[in-house]
């Protein structure tokens, strides 16, 4: 097959870090070619260079032979290369149909009136087409993360690009929506379009790529067909050593008495209706209780009751015994329930604060942290220098604002600052979402340490790979109810796939 896109020698350096050093990449059409790599492999700036947001300091990119230079975004655009970023590049206050068309000066957008009546059918016959169904009249401030993701794809879809790169377009789908991505993107191969396919989970890039390119440390490791790789190989050329996949293992310390009870939970959605049910749900001492179910079924409405950025309509939510005043984060916090939000750049952090300061956003009435009604600036940044190591943090020091870390790297500094304030309990939503292998190793170990040094866990994750190798029970939601609930040792993924769809166990 002819090439498509080919990028020969691409360096690109900013101060103190070279994230691209001689990079070489081809794609054919017709082909989706995945690119692995971990935290700070340089994928992201490559994929910037070829959709124009960078440009390179050394290098060449040619597509279908001719070799091109990019000024900005635009004249990637304008070249047919589209993009669905890992975090989104959406407008909260617009309806997914003005999204779709927002900047597309070659269609509708270009018009100086538009039929929003239009509009709104074809992005509802092309999501029905691909499998991606979305309210093309909803506003994407309404919609979940996995709502927004299959938004980010209707509008590369709706400017018919030629070239489709994906950054984690899996994260927040099920099994069988992810599969179902799987025959869409074999359509648009077949079509005669390269997609270039950014995952970390390998039994995925195993199940839909032709070929692999591994990056590391900013440089090619090697291209691969994936009918001769192994997960575990792939694993090992990203990492450069032995990595051990998802795998359940068993836990050290004792499951002992509640210490997060969930008692008949309603709670309003912000489309209105009910999000939550009358949601029962517990949580003991060392235990790992995972919820289980498609993107925008109440998991995100749970976490917000649960740790107080969202007001009960009826319900109670109870951590040792004693019950929470509805809708106050703070007494959530001082009760010993720490957060990792699924939004990890709009929730998770203060994106325009250093480092520094995001990880003792909750701590800085601290005595640790503070001198009188003054902050301890160098103990900050120390403090934030030791988290950065442990959790090897890349991509700067303490003083770096947290906007400029990759999507890998600012969920590290979430962790950081969340796994340190020894909690009572842990509610985590998607914890390893764009982590790579090494790093989700890592964050399964935290999980598993912290259950057995007694910490609740309440884990919520569409990766049903990951929920079967952590968590101790599995509860399942639908509809904003809890609709089954079994034991994680003893289910399969399809078992759990079929309540999430809202059958029968």
């Amino acid at each position: 097959m002819p090439s498509a896109v080919e990028l020969r020698d691409i360096t690109k350096r900013f101060p103190g870090v070279v994230a691209n050093d001689g990079v070489r990449f081809e794609a054919a059409e017709g082909e989706v070619h995945a690119l692995l790599g971990e935290n700070g492999a340089g994928k992201s700036t490559l994929s910037n260079i070829l959709t124009g947001l960078y440009r390179p300091d050394e290098g060449e990119i040619v597509l279908w032979g001719e070799p091109v230079s990019f000024a900005s975004p635009r004249d990637a655009l304008d070249a047919g290369i589209g993009m669905v970023h890992q975090h989104f590049r959406l407008v909260p206050p617009f309806t997914v149909a003005e999204n779709v068309i927002l900047g597309d000066h070659r269609g509708e957008g270009k018009k100086f009136m538009v039929h929003p009546r239009r509009i709104e059918r074809n992005v509802a016959e092309l999501g029905k087409r691909y499998r991606i169904a979305v309210d093309p009249r909803a506003r994407i401030w309404q919609l979940s993360l996995g709502e927004q993701q299959r938004v980010e794809i209707l509008k590369a879809l709706y400017r018919q690009a030629r070239i489709l790169i994906l950054d984690e377009p899996t994260a927040v789908l099920t099994p069988q929506e992810a599969e179902s991505l799987f025959e869409t993107l074999r359509v648009m191969a077949d079509e005669g379009r390269t997609v270039i396919f950014i995952s970390h989970k390998l039994h995925e890039v195993k199940a839909v790529a032709d070929r692999v390119t591994v990056l590391r440390d900013g440089r090619t490791i090697d291209t691969v067909d994936t009918g001769s790789a192994t997960p575990r190989s792939l694993a090992a050329l990203m990492v450069g050593r032995e990595v051990s996949l998802a795998e359940r293992v068993e836990r050290d310390g004792e499951i002992g008495a509640p210490v997060l009870e969930v008692r008949g939970l309603w709670a309003h959605g912000d489309r209105g209706g009910d999000a939550l049910r009358g949601v029962d749900l517990q949580v003991r001492t060392g235990e790992i209780v995972a919820i289980a179910g498609v993107a925008g079924n109440g998991q995100r409405e749970l976490a917000e009751t649960i740790t107080g950025m969202r007001a009960a309509a009826d319900g109670q939510v109870v951590v040792d015994g004693r019950p929470l005043r509805g809708g106050d984060a703070r007494e959530a916090i001082r009760a010993g329930i720490a957060h990792v939000p699924e939004d990890r750049l709009h929730t998770g952090v203060a994106p325009s604060l250093s480092i520094a300061s995001n990880v003792v956003l909750k701590s800085y009435r601290g005595k640790q942290v503070t001198r009188g009604p003054l902050l301890r600036l160098r103990a900050i940044r120390d403090h934030a220098a030791s988290l950065i190591r442990r959790y090897d943090v890349r991509g700067g020091g303490p003083e770096l604002p947290a906007r400029q870390l990759s999507g890998g790297n600012l969920q590290k500094v979430v962790l950081a600052r969340e796994f340190h304030g020894d909690p009572r309990v842990l509610v985590v939503a998607s914890p390893t979402r764009g982590l790579d292998v090494a790093a989700i190793e890592t964050v399964h170990r935290y999980l598993r340490d912290a259950a057995s040094s007694g910490v609740g866990v309440l884990l919520i994750s569409e990766d049903l790979d990951e929920i079967l190798a952590l968590a101790d029970r599995v509860a399942v939601i639908y509809e904003g109810a809890i609709v089954g609930e079994v034991d994680a040792g003893a289910t399969t993924v399809e078992e759990i796939g079929l309540l999430m769809a809202g059958g029968a166990g």
